[in-house]
């Protein structure tokens, strides 16, 4: 079981936690730049396993724990969003292009009414 200590000890070595992290990142642009010649495959897999290993060393930071969290819950609220059927998204997009319509037409109208009247009082 861990004290309060503990806690406050690994949040006092989260800078050097993000520091392994951005130099692992780092390495790998670094890396995909010098072995620019190597095969795309190999340079991409390897990106991904250096991506891994930095998120799984941002995962042991309290900010990186708060960030999990917070998509976890983002997840599970997306998946309790009722979405718009085919119909629905139909109507609605036919209801946003005439309205578009209409006030470009009313916008044309005002302008072409007051450049007549500017032209009519200009000469």
């Amino acid at each position: 079981m861990s004290t309060g200590t503990d806690a406050t000890a690994d949040n006092g070595l989260d800078w050097l936690k993000w520091l392994v992290v951005a130099a692992i990142l780092g390495g790998g642009v670094y890396g995909n730049w010098y072995y620019g010649e190597e095969s795309l495959l190999l340079r991409v897999v390897g990106l991904l396993l250096l991506a891994t290993v930095s998120g799984f060393v941002a995962l042991q930071t309290e900010r990186g724990r708060s960030t999990w969290s917070l998509l976890k819950e983002a997840r599970s609220e997306i998946r309790r969003v009722v979405w718009p059927s085919n119909q629905e998204t139909t109507q609605t997009t036919l209801v946003v292009l005439v309205l578009i319509v209409i006030f470009a037409l009313i916008l044309w109208g005002l302008d072409s009414l007051l450049g007549w009247i500017v032209s009519s009082v200009i000469g």
